[in-house]
């Protein structure tokens, strides 16, 4: 027979059990929406376009048939080489200079002045404003026949006629660089500013009774508290800029004649204008695979100032 204190044990025990299993649940629950828009939305697109890479298929005819590494050896051997340098000027150029932009911004509103707060606001209007939007914005800046550059430098005599900025490969690049920079730094001010707020107002004004100048002190006392969040900053960036798609596509298309196409543009084009999915599927293919090398390093570097911050 059964005590008083054992039904009391076994009631407990049950109302535990349900407990348990009524957080899980409600858990399940809230898990269960992500799970399947990330599935439908990422993961099956993902492993879609990755089969592709190894079947001849076209949008201009039903059926696929399988060739195994084929695509991947085309791609290969079809000005790889020239596809992989393109995308990685445009990835140096707009991560380079959108970065030291941001570090003087950040350098500058770190300091206190009056209308600091207010100018940390207005630039941050550059970043708010939707990609696309930047890219007409400054395709009208560069247009050949009524831009703005052009009006400015015909006015003061820098030029006589207009330029073609965005017909011609190196000021095309240029111009890519500049849109994406003046689209960009914005954060990376932020994120530095954020970094800069951290380091100990004592340390530089012990450095300054020492005699340290300015530069002196920035390489000495500012550097090594920011140069966790600046590795970081400039990572994430390049992965980012390593996939832009909206700047290029708007502005250049990847012309002139594909000397601004990059890993993004050329995907585009194999698939929606060349209508050749194999082909695409292999470009994205050897795309993710040098994109997963950089989210690598960037993990480990993640995980590497984490220990850090514990130690």
């Amino acid at each position: 027979m059964m005590t008083s204190s054992t039904v009391d044990a076994a009631l407990s025990k049950r109302r535990t059990l349900g407990a348990r299993l009524g957080e899980r649940t409600f858990l399940a629950f809230l898990l269960l929406p992500g799970v399947v828009l990330l599935c439908a939305i990422v993961l099956y697109p993902l492993i879609r376009s990755l089969v592709s890479a190894f079947f001849d298929e076209n949008l201009l005819y039903p059926g696929m048939e399988f060739v195994g590494f084929d695509n991947i050896a085309a791609v290969l051997t079809d000005d790889f080489p020239r596809l992989v340098g393109q995308t990685l000027i445009f990835t140096v150029g707009a991560t380079g200079f959108p970065f030291l932009i941001g570090l003087a911004l950040a350098l500058v509103l770190n300091q206190r002045f009056p209308g600091s707060r207010l100018l940390r606001g207005a630039f941050l209007i550059p970043w708010l404003i939707p990609g696309v939007v930047v890219s007409f914005l400054w395709m009208w800046i560069f247009d050949a026949n009524y831009g703005v550059l052009n009006g400015i430098l015909m006015s003061l005599g820098a030029i006589d006629s207009p330029i073609a900025w965005l017909f011609q490969t190196d000021t095309a690049r240029t111009a890519l660089i500049v849109a994406k920079t003046w689209n960009t730094f914005p954060w990376i001010m932020v994120m530095l500013l954020a970094g800069l707020q951290t380091v100990p107002g004592e340390l530089h004004e012990a450095a300054e009774m020492d005699g340290a100048n300015s530069v002196r002190r920035f390489f000495a006392v500012t550097w090594p508290h920011i140069r966790g969040v600046a590795a970081l900053v400039i990572l994430l960036e390049f992965i980012w800029n390593f996939q832009h798609f909206d700047t290029i596509f708007v502005l250049t298309g990847g012309g002139p004649a594909g000397t601004t196409s990059t890993f993004a543009t050329e995907v585009y084009d194999a698939a929606f204008k060349g209508y050749d999915l194999g082909h695409a599927g292999a470009l994205g293919l050897l795309w993710m695979i040098l994109l997963t090398v950089l989210v690598v390093v960037y993990v480990w570097l993640s995980e590497r100032d984490e220990e850090g911050v514990r130690r």
